[in-house]
């Protein structure tokens, strides 16, 4: 799959200022799913990528700018991602588009991204001037643990358990970096790990989240790749991870996999 041909990343670009549904631009989930042995029919989680879109804006009927933050949810047994920027330059497109009210501009957007993700997608609109609530991370954090490697690139094999021994345990990261397949800009995330089974050796867990410093993926692609590593090489029963990255462009996507539980905080952090 020619990622470069699929995307509007790193090309020039008009920016539109009328609708545009159609420069939405799917990924296929598949293709990633298939290179780590997941089948589409029988996915090992649930769970669903959250979008906070920090810029939203259209006109009302007597051409008035309103503004938003908008979060969006595509859950993650949709057929397709959608593409960040061509997102970016959908909800531009909306900027001079009048609306009867919120209500009608949300219907518009859920229904022209439920077509392209080919499952429903739901839109929230929160008000522009109100606060949201920062979060602490829930567990242990991993980052003040000692660390020496070179290995940079993902490897499975690096996760190590403790022989005989079961927990349920909450970790964090905030040193999770990954990179953009298409333009190899860098990624940053904090991410959530919670695990119910054979304990894992927290060392061997943080050296194998530093490992992905040059892997190149999209988020949610990178998330799914952990959830399936953790399951398949540290045979984790019980598991989430849920990956918070930083905004870019007024975006940020944070996608979340579980096979025992479900996301119920968007957990906003100051670095977003």
């Amino acid at each position: 799959m020619d990622l470069h041909t699929l995307t509007q990343l790193g090309q020039a670009t008009d920016y539109p200022d009328s609708p545009c549904a159609e420069l939405l631009q799917p990924i296929p989930r598949q293709f990633s799913r298939q290179a780590l042995g997941i089948d589409d029919d029988a996915l090992p989680f649930h769970g669903v990528d959250l979008w906070t879109h920090y810029e939203l804006s259209w006109l009302d009927p007597n051409g008035k700018p309103c503004v938003a933050i908008g979060e969006i949810r595509v859950p993650a047994n949709s057929a397709n991602i959608i593409e960040s920027k061509s997102l970016k330059l959908y909800f531009n497109g909306l900027n001079f588009t009048h609306f009867a009210n919120p209500q009608a501009f949300v219907k518009r957007v859920e229904t022209d991204l439920s077509v392209v993700a080919e499952a429903l997608v739901t839109l929230t609109l929160l008000p522009a001037g109100v606060a949201t609530q920062l979060h602490a991370f829930p567990g242990v954090c991993l980052d003040d643990l000692p660390l020496i490697t070179e290995t940079y690139t993902p490897d499975p094999s690096l996760l190590k358990t403790r022989e005989g021994v079961r927990e349920q345990a909450l970790w964090h990261s905030h040193l999770l970096r990954t990179n953009c397949p298409v333009t190899d800009q860098p990624d940053w995330a904090s991410v959530i790990i919670h695990a119910v089974g054979p304990a894992l050796d927290p060392e061997s867990l943080l050296a194998y989240l530093v490992s992905f410093r040059r892997h190149a993926d999209f988020h949610e692609q990178c998330v799914e790749r952990i959830f399936h590593d953790l399951m398949q090489y540290a045979k984790i029963e019980k598991l989430t991870v849920y990956a918070r990255y930083t905004r870019r462009g007024g975006l940020d996507i944070n996608p979340f996999r579980s096979n025992f539980e479900s996301l119920t905080d968007s957990l906003r952090m100051a670095r977003q």
